[in-house]
């Protein structure tokens, strides 16, 4: 089981370089064809500073930090146990390519489920842009299988 004591617990923050390369290929893989994502001229067009990022590549960003996983080992969680349940994102500004983005995360709930068959870890992750406006809060809901 792992312990209630680590809600409120918190990492980082760490930074992040949005980097065009790795927007253009994440727009490639995820089939999106809109030029603003792989043309800087469009993304100027449109009223961009750059390349924006495109919805869920703050997921990818996010497991930029050196060791992803390290905070689950921390709160006791068998990473080969580990499932994603879920993922939310709050935008309150656009981030674009040359962006340092802060990543503050923190668990806000841990909670069991079917007798402790299943716990649930909610982790909430701030994303900032280098002037500390906010660009996104990001929620995860990974669940841990026991037995």
């Amino acid at each position: 089981m792992i312990g209630r004591e680590f809600i409120g617990r918190s990492w980082g923050p760490y930074q992040v370089e949005v980097e065009k390369g790795r927007l253009r290929l994440f727009a490639k893989v995820i089939g999106e064809t809109n030029p603003i994502y792989s043309d800087e001229d469009a993304a100027r067009a449109a009223g961009y500073r750059s390349l924006p990022v495109p919805p869920t590549f703050l997921f990818s960003l996010e497991l930029d930090c050196l060791e992803p996983t390290s905070w689950l080992e921390e709160l006791g969680a068998p990473i080969a146990k580990v499932l994603h349940g879920e993922q939310s994102f709050h935008y309150y500004s656009v981030a674009v390519a040359g962006d340092i983005l802060t990543f503050s995360p923190r668990i806000v709930d841990i909670y069991s489920k079917k007798a402790g068959a299943l716990e649930f870890i909610v982790k909430e992750t701030r994303v900032a842009a280098r002037c500390g406006g906010a660009v996104a809060d990001l929620r995860s809901v990974l669940v841990v299988r026991h037995g």
